[in-house]
């Protein structure tokens, strides 16, 4: 399973919260992963324009406060897609069997409404949400 969009909110919320500018190896180390796999999500969060960082200066910074930012966004940005694709389907069904010959569109029709709803779900939310939930979780 693919951690990087759960990963990369973690970091997000880190760069808004913290006081100081972090450094990867701090964000590595509360996340529980290597400092050069957090360089490898804050460099895809660069490309996207929600970070904000240069080389031989400690520290990143968003680039639109948290209430600005979307999960869709963050998503997009990790996953290197603009299209959400969530399910696949098995690729060999039988066209002898009648479930097999009809499996494929029925499938592809429901997985899309699905990730449609997934889109729009994240679109609704924001890095302030989140950062709302680790609040209220705290107290």
């Amino acid at each position: 399973m693919d951690t990087k969009f759960s990963v990369a909110v973690h970091v997000m919320i880190l760069i808004s919260e913290s006081p100081s500018p972090l450094t990867s190896d701090q964000m590595a180390e509360s996340v529980g992963t290597n400092a050069s796999y957090i360089r490898k999500i804050l460099a895809l969060l660069k490309k996207a324009e929600l970070v904000d960082g240069h080389r031989g200066i400690s520290g990143y910074k968003l680039t639109a406060a948290p209430e600005q930012l979307t999960l869709l966004q963050i998503y997009q940005a990790v996953m290197e897609e603009t299209k959400i694709h969530l399910l696949d389907i098995h690729q060999n069904a039988s066209d002898r069997c009648l479930v097999g010959r009809y499996i494929r569109p029925v499938l592809a029709d429901l997985f899309a409404d699905l990730e449609q709803v997934f889109a729009r779900s994240l679109a609704d939310k924001t890095l302030a949400d989140c950062i709302a939930g680790i609040r209220n979780n705290m107290s």
